[in-house]
């Protein structure tokens, strides 16, 4: 009976470590670290932002540089030496990580253009070391 009592404690508690949420953290909050696997190489795709503002709907676009501004829930401003787009992250796409302007990142998403703007729809987000 306490073994189980025990491994069902240390599972709550290893799920709530693992329901942790990240996102934009803006200057003035302190940032955690999130280390991610996976393949780390050439990525197919990579553009400015300026260059992604005149890609076709739907291309898969990688760019790198700073989210510098939460516009509204899940859109947020994009910059890179080229200029900024507006970009779209849901917040699932996190995936933990919390990420200030000054950290430079790379997101991986589609270019989602409408009658008179343009966003790219992120689908990762991850933090350039």
């Amino acid at each position: 009976m306490k073994k189980s009592l025990i491994a069902l404690a240390l599972g709550v508690v290893s799920f709530g470590a693992l329901a942790q949420q990240g996102g934009f953290v803006s200057p003035q909050q302190p940032a955690a670290g999130y280390n991610q696997g996976g393949f780390k190489g050439p990525a197919p795709g990579m553009v400015s932002a300026a260059q992604a503002k005149t890609l076709r709907d739907d291309s898969w676009v990688v760019l790198e540089g700073n989210i510098v501004r939460m516009i509204s829930h899940e859109l947020y401003e994009f910059r890179d030496a080229s200029g900024s787009v507006n970009v779209e992250i849901d917040d699932k796409d996190w995936m933990g990580q919390n990420i200030t302007p000054n950290d430079k990142v790379r997101l991986e998403g589609e270019v989602d253009k409408d009658w008179n703007s343009v966003e790219i729809d992120v689908k990762t987000v991850r933090v350039l070391k």
